[in-house]
């Protein structure tokens, strides 16, 4: 998409920064966790509100105009693999944005790590002989999961599960950052995700089946400048650990932006 595209579409949605705070960006316990998973001073979280109705089928040009707003460009932080955050100022040229499904409300989708064998009965994770991926170190059942397809447990997970927000969450939260610690008990990473996931997604009791829904949309997002390459959220757009994700309430006409940039890493 590309703001001549944006243009004929109607455009301007008219985007105004709020002063939002997030409970799992303030908690101490979490605090510490995103430190000793190296994604402490890595990643943001920002909501804006806007002033025309929204509907999935804009997405394109709802991303496109955020991503060449004004109030937007001298607002929106973007995390640098060295550390720090600075206003991402350069407007897009074009923009990808990729719906992600998130229907799941229960953290139940993480049993069968249980009843699978990659975690003992105590939350202990199970581990494995050292391997490396892409520059991870892989050493335990749950992360040859997430990375590795010779794991006997790659398919533990259906390919239509795993692009499911609520995996992609717990995915970056356990690869975590450059200078990552990992965790011996699955506890603190079921925890985080638990509380980042319901705090970044809205949600109603659909009137007929009294049951929750998720009423946010979820899409992850690439903008490129004139060139046609990738400069945001990062320069490698297709590393698992660099990501922006825009979660869209229509009814509230909040976006809250997600993002994070793999960085800190020792060598």
């Amino acid at each position: 998409c590309t703001p001549q595209d944006n243009m004929a579409a109607g455009g301007k949605f008219g985007f105004q920064l709020l002063p939002r705070k997030f409970a799992f960006m303030e908690d101490r316990d979490i605090k510490d966790l995103f430190m000793k998973w190296g994604l402490q001073g890595f990643l943001s979280v920002q909501t804006y509100t806007f002033e025309k109705q929204f509907q999935a089928y804009q997405k394109d040009d709802f991303v496109l105009d955020f991503l060449t707003d004004p109030k937007v460009l001298s607002t929106l932080l973007v995390p640098s693999k060295k550390g720090g955050f600075a206003p991402l100022g350069s407007a897009a040229a074009s923009v990808t944005a990729m719906a992600v499904p998130c229907s799941i409300i229960s953290m139940e989708f993480f049993d069968r790590l249980h009843t699978k064998g990659l975690v003992h009965e105590d939350g202990r994770i199970c581990g494995c002989f050292d391997e490396y991926h892409e520059n991870f170190t892989i050493s335990d059942e749950i992360r040859k999961m997430l990375l590795m397809d010779e794991s006997d447990h790659y398919d533990l997970y259906s390919d239509e599960e795993k692009e499911q927000f609520l995996f992609l969450l717990f995915r970056h939260v356990v690869l975590g950052g450059g200078c990552c610690q990992y965790e011996d008990y699955v506890g603190p990473y079921m925890s985080t995700v638990k509380t980042i996931y319901k705090e970044l997604l809205s949600v109603q009791k659909d009137p007929t089946t009294k049951t929750l829904q998720v009423i946010s949309n979820v899409f992850k997002v690439t903008a490129l400048d004139d060139k046609g390459n990738a400069y945001y959220p990062s320069e490698d757009p297709d590393h698992p650990q660099n990501f922006s994700y825009l979660l869209v309430d229509p009814l509230k006409r909040h976006v809250t932006v997600f993002s994070h940039v793999y960085g800190g890493s020792p060598f």
